[in-house]
């Protein structure tokens, strides 16, 4: 019988515990993502039947597209242990030894947002993941010496939204590198209803499908509509999500048929209204708007450039015809290169 996982190191807040509650917990529990599921499943026989480790693994993608649901489910495939962490709470080497001298074998680590790790860490990292070992330095100048000490083999996982930031020789020491792609509607209005039976709320197809299909594409945003959705349908119907009932939360929540929520559309209509329609800068943006630059570029961008409202250009963020249309407003006629000198 498989081993529950542990999982140590981690954030408690209610939207992490509402997502680990909907959260997968074996492979073929997974939608989406499907070459990476296979790919899982092969790596994972194999290390059953070579009674190896299985080897350390990069998930790299926007934020909500399952890299933490994979990490999860690994454990629960290999009847191990599971412990938790995160780049920004890794600032030394020293804090990592608690992580990795707990290990059992053939057990997980997982690093949540590795890529923010300062580079002494990786450096500490380096023997852990290719010679299951750790330097440790004792002592000061001349009398100084190191210890080598064996740890038990173990898989590392690394999940990130910015691989790029990651030095080459620590993104070369994962076997396996999977980049996560955005869900289609229909895979999300399946997640949606498989939730939605866990959380024991009646739920239409049609319902299920006006959920996903604002939904941006990602199963976490999905969840947290879904939950929106059941609060609204027990408080102001019969508990029962109806395509009416669905589309009444959704306009409470002021998110629109695009998926845009108000955060959206105010980006939208600063880069039009303050700087018509660019191109401007992502810094003189968030000023703007008062908002984090990381904000911006790692939650409300990739949404806008994937589904074309905006571009980016060499001289700054733009506002295409789309974002034009969305807002009510004309877009404003080229002028060509000529007609401003005269």
């Amino acid at each position: 019988m498989a081993r529950e996982p542990i999982i140590t190191g981690g954030g408690n807040d209610d939207l992490r515990r509402r997502d680990a509650a909907l959260r997968p917990r074996r492979l073929s529990e997974i939608v989406g993502q499907s070459a990476i599921v296979q790919k899982m499943q092969i790596n994972l026989n194999a290390c059953k039947k070579l009674k190896e480790p299985l080897g350390h693994i990069l998930f790299d993608g926007p934020p909500g597209l399952g890299k933490t649901t994979f990490a999860t489910v690994l454990p629960n495939e290999l009847g191990t242990t599971i412990q938790v962490t995160s780049g920004p709470a890794l600032s030394k080497p020293a804090d990592l030894l608690p992580f990795l001298t707990n290990l059992d074998e053939n057990s997980i680590l997982f690093i949540d947002e590795i890529h923010r790790m300062p580079r002494v860490v990786e450096e500490f990292l380096y023997p852990a993941m290719e010679d299951f070992r750790i330097d440790i330095v004792l002592g000061e100048g001349m009398s100084a010496r190191t210890i080598s000490m064996p740890l038990k083999r173990f898989t590392l996982i690394g999940a990130t939204t910015r691989s790029g930031m990651l030095s080459g020789p620590m993104r070369d020491r994962f076997r396996m590198q999977e980049h996560l792609e955005f869900y289609s509607v229909e895979e999300l209005a399946t997640i949606v209803r498989i939730n939605a039976k866990k959380l024991e709320t009646s739920i239409t197809d049609e319902a299920a499908h006006e959920l996903a299909s604002r939904s941006r594409g990602t199963p976490r945003i999905a969840n947290g509509r879904l939950h929106w959705a059941r609060s609204y349908a027990h408080s102001e119907a019969d508990g029962k999500i109806t395509l009416d009932i669905a589309r009444q939360a959704l306009a409470m929540a002021q998110i629109d048929r695009e998926g845009l929520d108000k955060q959206d559309r105010q980006y939208l209509e600063t880069l039009i209204g303050v700087f018509s329609g660019g191109p401007t800068g992502a810094e003189a943006l968030a000023a703007t708007m008062n908002i984090a630059g990381d904000t911006l570029s790692d939650e409300v961008e990739p949404y806008l450039l994937r589904e074309q409202f905006i571009v980016r250009t060499p001289r700054g963020r733009m506002a295409k015809e789309k974002a034009y249309k969305l807002l009510g407003r004309d877009m404003p006629k080229k002028v060509d290169d000529e007609e401003t000198l005269f």
